[in-house]
């Protein structure tokens, strides 16, 4: 029997079913429904403290305040993202990034890292962003380049860093060469040492051109559905783990590391992953942290951008969570490293 992507037969007397063209094959279960629900249900549990009497305690009316802080300041960003994700994947050739990008690899990778000044979000942005390009058929070590030096490096988060450091420029270029070595290295690490079994199945299958039979509105549409809704419902569990940990940690345990160079970088950094600030914000925080080194509040705005709990959860939600705690735990280490040499070398 002929092969065919239209392949119909019978075979011991049992029909074989179409299995149509590749693209159109049995796909994983969005599970967009399960994540809307999820954000639904946290901001259904926020608006229920908000009306319980017996609850509205000092704690969990701070809580509550964190946690609405984080997912209203991070969502116009996430949304921005998603739209830019639409959009790529509904009107934008198939083939550009590619044709763009040079052709090696590892020259991809540093070209992708300093793309990321283009783009005036979040981390909230950057990964169905990036998300997005891997589907396009980018490398994705080029993709988790982009990802990580987005939120760090772009003209919005370094103006707010020269205003939060008024008179230290020095602040600012420490935290552009920090941000985008980790980004350049973390790139290269990934052709090294990286797996694509680690990824999504959907992401180890590049897709060329657009879905026949729908209008590319249709496809613009569908895909930022899927994109808002998915990434939406980990932002909402990031941002109560980050509103837990802010009302859970008294202000004295801050001042125990202040005074060990060490400690006070190891601290921060780990801090900066808890809190969870928006990039656009985090400046303005590290510059309130008067008690700690500048090289330990440089890898606070370091770090902070690039692994924090909600960039986690968003990661492991459009990537897969075996790819998420392994970047994760390998751009941590990348980034203080980073932090402290540059840091060391221009503060």
């Amino acid at each position: 029997m002929e092969e065919s992507d239209e392949l119909v037969g019978v075979v011991e007397g049992v029909a074989v079913v179409p299995l149509g063209p590749p693209e159109r094959r049995i796909r994983p279960r969005s599970y967009g429904a399960a994540l809307a629900a999820a954000t639904a249900a946290g901001v259904a549990a926020v608006l229920l403290l908000a009306g319980a009497q017996w609850l509205n305690q000092p704690a969990v009316q701070a809580w509550r305040t964190v946690c609405l802080a984080i997912t209203v300041q991070a969502l116009p960003f996430l949304l921005l993202g998603t739209v830019l994700s639409g959009a790529i994947n509904a009107f934008v050739p198939a083939d550009l990034f590619t044709r763009v990008l040079p052709k090696r690899p590892a020259l991809a990778v540093p070209v992708a890292g300093a793309a990321g000044a283009v783009l005036p979000g979040c981390e909230c942005a950057s990964v169905p962003v990036a998300h997005s390009l891997i589907r396009r058929g980018v490398t994705p070590a080029a993709a988790f380049a982009f990802l990580l030096s987005a939120p760090a490096v772009n003209p919005v988060v370094l103006t707010a860093t020269a205003v939060a450091f008024p008179g230290n420029p020095a602040m600012v270029a420490a935290r552009l060469l920090a941000s985008l070595g980790t980004a350049a290295v973390m790139g290269w690490l990934w052709l090294w040492l990286g797996r694509e079994e680690w990824l999504r199945p959907v992401l180890r299958h590049r897709h060329a051109g657009h879905e026949h039979g729908r209008s590319r509105w249709t496809e613009f549409r569908l895909g930022f559905q899927h994109d808002f809704l998915h990434a939406g419902g980990f932002l909402v569990l990031g941002a109560m783990a980050a509103a837990t940990f802010n009302v859970a940690v008294p202000r004295s345990v801050l001042d125990a590391f202040s005074g060990s160079p060490w400690l006070s970088v190891l601290f921060l950094a780990a801090l900066a992953v808890l809190l969870a600030v928006c990039s656009e914000a985090d400046a303005f925080v590290a510059a309130s942290l008067t008690g700690f080194s500048a090289t330990a509040r440089l890898a606070f705005m370091v770090v902070g951008p690039m692994v924090d709990l909600k960039l986690i959860a968003l990661q492991a939600g459009t990537f897969g969570r075996a790819f998420a705690w392994r970047f994760s735990a390998a751009t941590t280490v990348v980034a203080v490293t980073a932090a402290f040499l540059i840091g060391g070398a221009l503060l």
